[in-house]
């Protein structure tokens, strides 16, 4: 099987396994806010409490986060679908769509997302094509009024109702 084959049932297999999505953010040397989307999030450790994410070598943001050493995960909510897509975009200045605000930590937070996550940076690991960023979460905050934002076969929105009438406990 050539390389480009396996690339392709790699993007196939991951795009139809069901993920959150996030927007992370850091504050760059300049003093401005940064951010992108990532649905490249996952827990680590619960003591002490701490987090991963992977960026793209090819992101022009990646200076900042990696020498940043700091920054904030914000979980979306189901129907924050056009902040996922301008954290997405080449859009240069993101945060002019949304309400932000600094925190206590000097991070950029995202006002009305699900949860959020402060962490300072424990470790950056170069991994093929993308760096992970491991951070210990220093503060975190949620707002449970809506459900979080899921991610499946290129499609993101909220969780459909559907699966809550279907819900079985997990033994």
């Amino acid at each position: 099987m050539q390389k480009v084959e396996k690339q392709d049932l790699f993007k196939q297999i991951m795009g139809n396994y069901p993920t959150g999505v996030t927007v992370v953010t850091t504050t760059g040397a300049d003093g401005k806010p940064v951010g992108l989307t990532v649905n490249s999030f996952a827990s680590v450790s619960l003591d002490p409490l701490m987090l991963l994410w992977s960026i793209d070598h090819r992101v022009s943001s990646l200076k900042e986060f990696i020498e940043g050493g700091k920054f904030a995960v914000h979980v979306l909510h189901g129907h924050q679908q056009e902040l996922c897509k301008t954290f997405a975009s080449k859009v240069e200045d993101r945060f002019s769509n949304c309400d932000w605000s600094f925190s206590e930590n000097n991070l950029p937070i995202i006002d009305g997302t699900f949860g959020v996550f402060e962490c300072k940076t424990f470790k950056a690991i170069e991994a093929g094509d993308h760096t992970v960023l491991i951070g210990e979460v220093i503060d975190l905050q949620i707002d449970q009024s809506n459900d979080p934002m899921l991610y499946h076969r290129r499609v993101f929105g909220p969780i459909p109702e559907e699966f809550y009438k279907q819900k079985q406990p997990v033994s």
